[in-house]
């Protein structure tokens, strides 16, 4: 793990602007990320900018033996070095969570359960961030969930353009500080 969180935090150097924190998410964080949400019972899951697959590690614990995970990563590093799980369930796609459709598609899904993400939105351009929020909002199923963790508030104005319902919670014992948005179709 210390090789884990000296990588990351060399990314995070390296690529501050694709690489939203110093360190990745802790057991707290993880646990409000996930809790509540039916895994088993879930045909696809999504997961968005997992770093070093902190959270994707407890998913794919979580996740029923038919539901598919599929990670999107652009961090190149990120994905040699700790995103090789051997699960058959598990796709990881080296590409922009902006084009995560177009990937699903090409797979013939149309409609996703639930999209965990740690993307760190408040660094992205307004249009870039738009677009990601849209292109998940289209590809929830409804009532489907959409789990974002932020370190500030500033992306609730953007999330409830999309959603209708969103909940915000806060986990006070994460490095840093982290609030989860809840956001339902």
């Amino acid at each position: 793990m210390a090789t884990s969180r000296a990588q990351f935090l060399k990314e995070f150097f390296k690529r501050g602007n694709k690489v939203g924190s110093v360190a990745p998410s802790g057991r707290f964080l993880i646990r409000k990320m996930l809790k509540g949400l039916d895994f088993q019972q879930a045909s696809v899951v999504v997961e968005l900018g997992p770093g070093d697959g902190c959270i994707t590690r407890e998913l794919i614990g979580k996740i029923g033996p038919q539901t598919k995970l599929f990670v999107f990563e652009m961090n190149e590093t990120f994905v040699t070095q700790f995103l090789d799980f051997q699960d058959p369930r598990v796709v990881v796609v080296c590409d922009s969570a902006e084009n995560v459709g177009k990937h699903l598609a090409a797979q013939g899904i149309t409609q996703v359960d639930y999209v965990i993400s740690s993307l760190p939105l408040t660094l992205f351009p307004v249009e870039l961030k738009t677009n990601i929020i849209r292109e998940v909002h289209g590809l929830l199923r409804p009532g489907g969930i959409l789990r974002q963790y932020q370190y500030s508030t500033t992306a609730m104005k953007l999330l409830k353009a999309f959603f209708g319902k969103v909940k915000l919670d806060y986990t006070p014992f994460n490095i840093p500080p982290a609030f989860v948005y809840s956001c339902t179709k």
